[in-house]
Order: C-alpha cells, then structure tokens, then sequence
C-alpha cells in the first residue's frame, strides 16, 4: 500500500466518526445516551486533565459526572458526583 492510499484510509476513518453531542452519557438508559458514539474510544478532559471515569458530561455548562467510590442508589446504579470546570470530549 503506497502512502497515499493510509492517507485516505485515516481520511475515511474520521469521515466515518459521527460529531460528538454536548451532552452524552454511557448509561443505555438515559436520553443522552448515543450508542453509535460508543463504537469509538471517546475522551474526555476535565480542567486539562485526562478522566477516565466519566459516566456523563456537558460541555456547555462545564460539568462531568463520576461515580462516588462504592456507593449505589436503590436500583443499583453507582451514585454520581458532578463536577464542575472546562470539559472538552474528543476521539483518540
């Protein structure tokens, strides 16, 4: 394969990649959630740190939410704790 041709194979790569939401989050069962983003290894800052433990986020109000150590809710869902500042999701 010449150098051109990995060129266009990255080129369609990207192309292929849907636009990431301003508000997404991994739980199936909120209305945030877009399973064709999850086909992708998506990431996420939080104040120019890397998280790797974001279980929804919004960038236009600058916030993620991360779950509280061991704790679940009634249905046994991980509590979650907001918290604020600069988020920027992106593809790796």
């Amino acid at each position: 394969m010449n150098d051109t041709t990995k060129n266009d194979a990255v080129t369609n790569d990207t192309a292929a990649r849907p636009d990431l939401p301003d508000r997404l989050s991994v739980n199936p069962r909120s209305p945030y959630y877009v399973k064709d983003i999850f086909q992708h290894d998506v990431g996420i800052t939080l104040n120019g740190k890397d998280r790797f433990d974001v279980e929804e986020y919004c960038i236009c109000e600058g916030w993620v939410k991360v779950a509280a150590a061991k704790a679940l809710d009634r249905r046994g869902q991980p509590l979650l704790m907001t918290l604020k500042g600069k988020v920027a999701a992106f593809y790796r």
